[in-house]
């Protein structure tokens, strides 16, 4: 890896940490914020991602476990709420990477597109419907919740993309390093578990 492609790393872990950036944003905008070409050779996420936690480890040691815990806690309290389609916890808050910044994602693989938002209506809660690309590259509509954290005292965003059921097939392969980009509730709960031993 060349010094460029080690100052983008850097700089979008930054962002990634300190404003919940997403890996994509966060590398083009420390591309610009490094004053660097818009072709620059950007790093792959396992570089990222590695940076990331290098990032955590130096400056939020001591905050970020307890922050994670908490988003973990909402997800898995969402999670249970949706079982019926299926979710799935992705993002940072699965990797173990998420702070107070990060917003939830959780992927539901339903039969029927609309039977998670008339889940959502019948029960009052309110959502804004947005659209975010998928992770098999195609758009895919989100219906994104604000959601209380008492252990952390904010608002927090949840955002429950929809898929169809037949893509949960493509959703459960590990990457190179064996892992998953994505877990279902039973792994989280093992997570927590994990954790709190």
């Amino acid at each position: 890896m060349n010094h460029v492609t080690e100052e983008i790393a850097a700089t979008a872990a930054r962002l990634v940490v300190e404003e919940g950036m997403e890996f994509g944003p966060a590398k083009r905008r420390a591309v610009k914020q490094l004053g660097l070409p818009k072709n620059a050779p950007l790093p792959d996420n396992d570089v990222l991602e590695a940076s990331v936690r290098e990032y955590i480890d130096i400056f939020c040691a001591d905050t970020q476990p307890q922050e994670l815990q908490a988003l973990r806690e909402v997800a898995r309290l969402w999670m249970t709420r949706m079982a019926e389609f299926r979710p799935h916890l992705g993002g940072a808050v699965w990797r173990g990477t998420a702070t107070a910044h990060n917003d939830i994602y959780l992927q539901l693989f339903c039969d029927d597109p609309k039977s998670a938002e008339l889940r959502l209506i019948d029960h009052n809660v309110r959502y804004e419907v947005g659209s975010v690309q998928g992770f098999t590259g195609e758009v895919v509509d989100a219906l994104s919740i604000l959601c209380p954290s008492p252990a952390l005292q904010q608002q927090v965003l949840v955002h429950l993309l929809i898929y169809d059921f037949d893509d949960l097939r493509g959703a459960l392969k590990t990457d190179a390093q064996g892992k998953t980009s994505r877990g279902d509730l039973a792994a989280l709960e093992r997570i927590l578990k994990a954790n709190h031993d």
